[in-house]
């Protein structure tokens, strides 16, 4: 099946070395390899052209079938996958990255993250320093990380000159990361939003609910518009087409500064996920 080009409209973050990221893509953790190339390939016909996958999800496969199967030229697709912590280390992070391109059937990747920090395994210097070669090698666009706080940040930063074009974190409307997003700003690091409805909890909040009524829109539409006008790269995940098309269509409206407090107001520090300082060590 070929697809048409339909994500012209879809904003773009210009990333610290230059490269371009879609600033609404489409994840698929949780989503099993026998399913991910359905999802994908739909999530490609609506429009999606940023596809956010992780070794191990074990979905590799699938998603990079679906992208094959597409018809679309290969530069119109934006493909981010993750190192997983027990391939940090310099070499064991170049093998597990020939590993997961073998999988993806990709010539190259568009941006690369390390899943986890795992500061006691001390090994994020070494893995970022293989990024880095991946990188100089031409084999990966941009190069990331995903769950690091301000502190470790700060030390990769530090021992390797470079900074990370992304941080990929759990954000959503009880979480909404203030610190660390203030910290991304003023760092050139752009935010991207894992878990972006909160895992389904934000979308039974009462305040959104109603936010959504008077906008004409579900919840979950209300809350990716809100990530997108703070500036983050958020991908929702999904595999009844219906959603994954519901999801696409937050392009046509915009939250009015107040509802953009409301929906930031809700902030309760709650998190679906590990807590990134002691998960992975």
């Amino acid at each position: 099946m070929t697809f048409k080009s339909e994500s012209s409209s879809v904003p773009t973050i210009v990333l610290n070395d230059g490269n371009v990221i879609p600033a609404l893509g489409f994840g698929v953790w949780q989503v099993p390899d026998a399913e991910s190339r359905a999802a994908v390939a739909t999530a490609l016909e609506v429009g999606y052209r940023s596809i956010d996958t992780a070794a191990i999800y074990g979905n590799e496969r699938g998603t990079g079938q679906a992208i094959a199967e597409s018809g679309l030229p290969r530069e119109e697709i934006y493909v981010t996958t993750k190192l997983w912590n027990d391939d940090q280390g310099y070499d064991s992070t170049l093998r597990a990255f020939d590993a997961s391109m073998e999988r993806l059937g990709l010539e190259y990747l568009d941006l690369y993250v390390i899943h986890w920090q795992c500061v006691d395994k001390g090994k994020y210097v070494d893995t970022f320093r293989a990024f880095q070669k991946l990188k100089a090698d031409k084999r990966v666009r941009s190069i990331g990380v995903s769950n690091f706080s301000i502190p470790t940040l700060e030390k990769l930063i530090d021992a390797v000159g470079e900074t990370p074009a992304v941080n990929q974190i759990e954000l959503h409307p009880l979480l909404t990361q203030t610190a660390l997003r203030e910290f991304h700003l003023a760092h050139g690091i752009a935010t991207e939003a894992w878990s972006p409805l909160g895992s389904g909890r934000a979308l039974g909040n009462e305040t959104i609910g109603a936010l959504a009524t008077e906008l004409g829109k579900t919840p979950a539409q209300a809350i990716i518009r809100w990530q997108l006008q703070l500036g983050n790269v958020v991908i929702p995940k999904s595999v009844t087409p219906e959603r994954i098309r519901s999801n696409f269509d937050v392009l046509g409206f915009e939250l009015t500064p107040e509802q953009m407090q409301t929906i930031s107001g809700l902030d309760a520090g709650v998190r679906t996920g590990p807590d990134p300082d002691q998960f992975g060590s």
